[in-house]
């Protein structure tokens, strides 16, 4: 998947919910194809070296309209005055899905894909799916060791939010139902510290074998990523958090105690219950970036 990836999806129409009397930014929810070429680590390591991809408008075969595509003044104040942001990991801060990229590397690709797709649109039980693709990988510790040579591949822009969001003080957390081996080097990349992550954790047994996942972790069952917001939001004193994301765990966040604005990133999968449902949607993270200026 070094080479030119590619991704078909529909356009969206931008109309305003509701006209703003403040300046906002110029937002440009456009469908794209996503090639990637290597860069530098925002950090040096000896082990990681980043993907970012780069956008290239393609055109799109229908129209879709959405009335979420321009924040309206409640909600620009919101993003504007957030005291942390909590990100979801995959098809949001990468461009893949983490735990579909380690099945295709084991061989049960296609299978564990279907599942992941059954999750994120809401209609599986997140623990049923979580424990299925398990199964389904069945992976030893050497596979997991050797996946992780490969280096994460980032959304175009993320680099630059998570700085311009570090730089207005505000702090930053990843919030995943993948796993922290595999998000462990993304934080790194994006200087987000290991104790702001929340995600699950593989187990293995003292040969490297496969012993199933940490279950006491919130984001291992439905309902994690909200219990997990919470939980940040509580402990930070927080006033408001925004949750970032594309499926359907992330919307869950937005609830009363827990995220108090859902943004859609549809930069990468467009998943249209979750987008309609959102606060704001956006396809590019220079409209989020811009709109803090």
């Amino acid at each position: 998947m070094d080479g030119l990836m590619s991704f078909q999806a529909q356009s969206v129409r931008a109309v305003s919910r509701e006209q703003s009397s403040v300046p906002l930014p110029i937002f440009s929810p456009k469908i794209t194809r996503v090639s990637v070429r290597p860069i530098g680590m925002v950090r040096k390591s000896k082990l990681f070296n980043s993907f970012v991809a780069s956008v290239q408008p393609v055109e799109a075969s229908a129209v879709t309209p959405f009335d979420n595509t321009l924040p309206s003044k409640e909600v620009l104040a919101v993003w504007q005055n957030v005291n942390a942001v909590c990100f979801d990991v995959d098809s949001t801060v990468c461009i893949d899905e983490g735990i579909d990229e380690f099945a295709e590397f084991c061989g049960a690709g296609k299978a564990v894909a279907e599942w992941t797709a059954r999750a994120m649109n809401g209609s599986v039980s997140f623990e049923d799916a979580l424990a299925a693709r398990l199964s389904l990988i069945n992976p030893s510790l050497s596979q997991l060791q050797d996946f992780l040579k490969r280096p994460p591949r980032l959304s175009p822009g993320i680099d630059l939010l998570v700085k311009k969001l570090k730089d207005k003080k505000k702090d930053v957390y990843l919030v995943s139902g993948g796993f922290r081996q595999m998000i462990n080097p993304v934080a790194s990349i994006l200087g987000i510290t290991l104790e702001n992550i929340f995600a699950n954790q593989m187990l293995f047994g003292s040969n490297g074998e496969f012993a199933g996942f940490d279950k006491n972790e919130p984001t291992s069952r439905s309902g994690g990523k909200p219990t997990a917001v919470q939980q940040i939001k509580k402990a930070h004193g927080y006033k408001s958090v925004v949750m970032i994301g594309d499926g359907a765990t992330d919307l869950e966040a937005r609830m009363p105690g827990g995220a108090d604005l859902f943004i859609c990133y549809g930069g990468v999968q467009l998943r249209e219950s979750v987008a309609a449902k959102a606060d704001w949607l956006v396809f590019n993270f220079k409209d989020l970036i811009n709109s803090l200026e």
